[in-house]
C-alpha cells in the first residue's frame, strides 16, 4: 500500500496544505495491526505549474474561484502523479484537491496533530491506512 504524505522538502517536513506543497514523500506501507512498517519510496514534485514553491506559504488562502477550469486542471496533475497511492494525510485541502484524489482513488486522510515529521505522522496515523 502507498501514501503519499505533502513535505516541504527532502527533510521531510509536512506540508500541511496538500495542494499547495512543494513536494510529495511517498511511503510504502507493509505488515498488519501493530506491526505496521512504512519505508520511503520517492519523492516526488508538486506538478503544479500554478505555483511559486519557493514562496508558498501553507496557510495561503487562493484568491481565485474553485470553479475555474485551470485551476481544475492544474489539481488534476496532481492526481496523476499520485496515482499510484492509496492515502494521501492531509491538514487541508481544498474540494479541487479533494475530486483529484478522488477521481484517482486516492483517499484522504486528515491529520489534525502536531507532528512535523512524515514518518512519526504515519505512525500516529497507521490505524486509519487499511488494506486493500
Amino acid at each position: 500500500m502507498k501514501i503519499a504524505i505533502p513535505v516541504k522538502d527532502e527533510s521531510l517536513t509536512f506540508f500541511g496544505n496538500a495542494g499547495h506543497t512543494p513536494k510529495f514523500a511517498i511511503y510504502d506501507m507493509s505488515g498488519t495491526g501493530m506491526f505496521r512498517s512504512f519505508k520511503l519510496e520517492s519523492v516526488k514534485n508538486n506538478p503544479r505549474t500554478d505555483l511559486d514553491h519557493e514562496e508558498e506559504e501553507e496557510d495561503h488562502e487562493c484568491a481565485h474561484g474553485h470553479d475555474d477550469a485551470e485551476h481544475i486542471a492544474q489539481h488534476n496533475k496532481m492526481g496523476l502523479v499520485l496515482d499510484s497511492c492509496d492515502y494521501i494525510v492531509v491538514k487541508r485541502a481544498c474540494k479541487n484537491t479533494a475530486n483529484a484524489m478522488s477521481a484517482h482513488g486516492v483517499k484522504i486522510v486528515k491529520y489534525s496533530g502536531d507532528s512535523l515529521k512524515a514518518d512519526a505522522i504515519l505512525r500516529e496515523l497507521s490505524s486509519k491506512f487499511i488494506s486493500q
